[in-house]
């Protein structure tokens, strides 16, 4: 929630003459080396009280662009609001489709008809969607403005859609709303909220529009790097890999849930354990990221059970990265009657701590840990499990016990400063279903990932996607660099990000598919990445970028 000073900014985008004075006091105690705490505490509001960030943030711009102040990288870090946000090299914006019947029946899953099927009005992303009437436009454009005044980087967006099943809507809805997200990362600069492109109604696209701004973008102020969705495994098709990458989608979230079939008829999942097996080697073989999301504690399910089912994800799945949703009991889902018959049990937060401290430190170093708990407020949650500080709770668990993670966000180098020359290539193989899966990184002496990417070798019997660009090639997933967020063409000294280690991990990959006796390359690009491989001998195919390495 926002001090009404925040909200009196953010109303009129402007700064008091006043609060302006106070900033460039502040500033000049923070650069001659001052925390800024302590230099923010030196100068106090007249009404009391002290400047928020966000005005040093606003203030440092318009210096800047006043000609007043050069532009000051580390100042800059020191002074933004929650860095962590961008500290993985790309910045996140997520938008919510509207709500819409889900072909799942799951028990677990709460309905509230103002939103998409799994989604609650006061869960923090979703009152976003709910506030601006899931109009991506809106969505896409307010947040782009939010992360710009908290100080953030926002060339490069990662776009995060989520809501229920995507592949369950209307085709030309979701080709209509992910249009109208590229139509806000194309605007030069933001306009005020509502203004700009003018609004479009759901379907009003013409053939070959999404195609424009997609090519627009190529070279837009604000990037797409990444393009995700989330849908059921048994959404998984051949033609729905077609169109997702018409589309423009990188990477696919799918609800695993459990890799155990009694565990999934008994929470009404719909699909079993082979559904989910086809789906991820589909979209492997297909190139695109994938993220399954696996809920402990559901109807059935026990810790030793879930433990085990834990386990089962790096036999064959292999995930690129996992959200650990633990089940939630809340009492607009299905399960909730169970719970009033005395018979589903939720597990406590000492044992939610206790299971996954335990299978924490068994997911292997190529996967990504991106959640531990779902952000649903707690005064939802009718029994069982109500912190929503999950995460802390476990490393310090962790801690206690004298044991680690190894996962990639545990390792990722974020904001530290990386010493090209001292850097270790490594290469990580490790057999997934239908491919042999390469994870080359550049790692630091103690062992921080700087940059990865992520290489996949199909096996001659690996599932037919149709996709004639992929044909006897060896597919690259992603590519990814650490560090915090640095905007297109910049540089900084000790930065990850711009040092050249993207060219040498693709130099790397092509010399291991021509080892393993493959003479092409494609790669899976976001449509604002195309540029930095087309610049690195890649060729445009029908919907990947291809090169020859004979």
């Amino acid at each position: 929630m926002r001090s009404p000073k925040q909200e009196e900014w953010v109303a009129t985008h402007t700064i008091k003459p006043e609060w302006m004075v106070l900033a460039r006091q502040v500033m000049d105690e923070i650069r001659d080396g001052k925390p800024v705490m302590d230099a923010l505490r030196k100068y106090p509001l007249e009404d009391g009280g002290y400047l928020g960030k966000y005005v040093l943030v606003a203030a440092y711009h318009q210096m800047v662009d006043a000609g007043e102040l050069r532009a000051d990288v580390r100042l800059l870090e020191r002074i933004r609001m929650k860095p962590v946000r961008t500290l993985s090299g790309v910045t996140t914006v997520t938008v919510l489709t509207k709500p819409y019947p889900c072909p799942g029946k799951c028990i677990f899953c709460p309905t509230d008809v103002r939103m998409p099927k799994s989604y609650l009005p006061d869960e923090p992303g979703a009152m976003r969607g709910l506030e601006h009437d899931f109009d991506p436009y809106m969505q896409v454009q307010s947040r782009i403005q939010a992360l710009e005044n908290l100080g953030h980087p926002s060339d490069k967006i990662e776009l995060l859609i989520l809501g229920g099943t995507w592949s369950s809507y209307r085709r030309d809805y979701q080709e209509w709303f992910v249009q109208r997200c590229f139509d806000a990362m194309n605007e030069s600069s933001l306009p005020k909220l509502g203004e700009g492109l003018g609004v479009r109604g759901e379907g009003a696209i013409a053939d070959g529009e999404l195609a424009e701004v997609q090519s627009l973008n190529e070279s837009a102020p604000h990037r797409n790097v990444g393009l995700v969705i989330e849908t059921r495994p048994d959404e998984i098709t051949p033609d729905e890999l077609r169109w997702l990458r018409h589309l423009g989608v990188t990477k696919v979230q799918m609800g695993a849930q459990s890799l155990d079939d009694r565990i999934l008829e008994m929470n009404k999942r719909g699909h079993d354990v082979e559904c989910t097996r086809r789906a991820t080697a589909l979209l492997r073989a297909a190139g695109f990221k994938i993220v399954l999301h696996w809920m402990p504690n559901l109807h059935g399910a026990t810790p030793e059970s879930d433990r085990e089912d834990f386990a089962r994800l790096w036999r064959g799945f292999c995930p690129d990265e996992i959200k650990i949703y633990p089940n939630q009991l809340l009492a607009n889902a299905e399960l909730y009657e169970y719970w009033q018959r005395g018979e589903f049990h939720p597990y406590t937060t000492e044992q939610l701590i206790d299971l996954i401290a335990n299978v924490k430190p068994t997911v292997p170093r190529y996967c990504r840990i991106n959640r531990v708990i779902r952000d649903i407020p707690s005064t939802n949650v009718v029994d069982g499990n109500r912190r929503t500080s999950l995460r802390q709770d476990v490393f310090a668990e962790m801690k206690r016990r004298g044991t680690t993670c190894q996962c990639v966000r545990c390792r990722e180098v974020r904001g530290k400063s990386v010493e090209s020359s001292l850097l270790k290539l490594d290469d990580l193989v490790y057999q997934a279903d239908y491919a042999e899966e390469h994870f080359i990184s550049f790692v630091t002496p103690d062992d921080k990932l700087a940059g990865f990417l992520r290489l996949s070798l199909p096996s001659k019997n690996a599932p037919q996607t149709g996709l004639k660009d992929l044909d006897g090639a060896a597919l690259i997933r992603e590519v990814h660099v650490y560090g915090q967020s640095l905007p297109v063409g910049a540089e900084k000294e000790g930065a990850a990000q711009h040092a050249g280690l993207g060219t040498r991990l693709l130099e790397q990959a092509d010399l291991i598919a021509k080892s393993h006796g493959f003479n092409r390359v494609a790669v899976i690009s976001a449509v604002g990445t195309r540029q930095y491989y087309l610049e690195r001998g890649f060729e445009r195919g029908e919907l990947y970028l291809l090169k020859n390495i004979v």
